[in-house]
């Protein structure tokens, strides 16, 4: 049978996208098909109104948005940052920046060309989540590309024009006629949706059944 293909969407600022895809993995870490599963990465945006320029203390964005205390805020992040700790992930949100992601987004189109979406999109995450890192900030992008093994020049080029903008509305606009209002968002065999950053055994389940059923609709 063909690859049971998964679509994840996920932004590069989204701290549950990164625990959602660790999650992921330790599933299909005991997937008993792994080898037959492709992975799509797509780009989403937690808040596309987020003006290009602004950057804002992630604390700052959180009490804005909330309404809520920046008490109440520090606990809230200090719990997510205890959630990604149990999944092998270093948070310091306390450093986090707010920014609009499309020129982030728009480099993980670039890196997937060179087939390497995955790993730009993972470190763009970690980056962020865990580093403090600007990641609107052009010369952090090709830094971040290169350490990946984008070529730079074809970053710089990519960040002085508009290219990939259409590709990654597009990615929003899949993203929403697939029910995504926000991420993670994960798609399996185009057909089962998960949605949020659910636990190890949740994926393990989605997997197996969207499997069983792609083996039923084959014979």
């Amino acid at each position: 049978m063909s690859a049971l293909r998964i679509d994840v969407w996920s932004d590069v600022v989204c701290p549950w996208c990164y625990i959602g895809k660790r999650r992921l993995e330790s599933a299909l870490g005991r997937f008993e098909h792994a080898d037959e599963v492709e992975i799509h990465w797509h780009s989403f945006q937690l808040d596309p109104t987020h003006p290009k320029g602004r950057r804002t203390p992630v604390f700052e964005t959180l009490t804005r948005k909330t309404g809520a205390p920046l008490t109440q805020v520090r606990a809230m992040t200090r719990q997510v940052t205890e959630l990604a700790a149990a999944e092998g992930l270093s948070y310091d949100l306390e450093r986090a920046v707010s920014v609009n992601t499309v020129d982030a987004h728009r480099l993980s189109h670039l890196a997937g060309t060179h087939g390497l979406g995955a790993e730009m999109h993972e470190r763009l995450l970690r980056a962020h989540l865990g580093e403090g890192a600007i990641v609107d900030d052009h010369d952090t992008l090709v830094r971040l590309g290169v350490e990946v093994g984008v070529p730079e020049d074809e970053i710089r080029r990519m960040l002085d024009g508009d290219t990939y903008t259409d590709a990654v509305q597009a990615d929003f606009d899949e993203g929403r006629r697939y029910g995504a209002s926000g991420v993670p968002y994960f798609v399996l065999d185009r057909a089962y949706a998960v949605s949020g950053a659910q636990s190890a055994g949740t994926f393990l389940s989605a997997l197996r059944t969207a499997r069983a059923n792609a083996t039923s609709a084959n014979r």
